[in-house]
């Protein structure tokens, strides 16, 4: 079955430059043209675009769903999928322990009532980590 720009974009739920950009990223196989120069799509380019935006929603990088790609188009290798999931789900728990200190501190800079950045900066009784966070940010620079 062939389908043009429009339907695969519309069937994909993405907007007909995003399929061009992955399609001249080489997410996408280069589609067959019609006689009058119309690009022709495959049922297959419906399913990677779906498999891209999810892999997308997992967390992984336009890059990195390259290489899984390419991996996957040599046939009888391991594209690596398992080792490269565990490794995005590393990242995200990492995220999501900074996220719940984050929260922490922020809860406790609610309930502190504090008002003033400037004046909780210098008190001692703040509770949001401001000297730590700017030494971090120091030895990170």
């Amino acid at each position: 079955m062939s389908l043009r720009i429009n339907e695969v974009a519309q069937a994909a739920g993405v907007n007909r430059e995003t399929l061009r950009y992955y399609e001249r990223r080489g997410l996408l196989d280069k589609p067959d043209r019609s006689p009058g120069g119309h690009r022709l799509y495959g049922d297959r380019a419906v399913q990677t675009l779906r498999t891209i935006k999810a892999a997308q929603r997992l967390g992984f990088s336009l890059d990195e769903i390259a290489d899984l790609i390419q991996a996957g188009r040599r046939r009888g290798r391991d594209s690596g999928l398992q080792r490269r999931a565990q490794a995005k789900l590393a990242e995200v728990e990492a995220r999501i322990a900074d996220l719940e200190t984050i929260r922490a501190d922020l809860v406790a800079a609610i309930a502190a009532g504090c008002d003033d950045i400037h004046v909780c900066a210098t008190s001692d009784c703040c509770p949001l980590p401001f000297a730590e966070i700017t030494t971090r940010s120091a030895d990170v620079s």
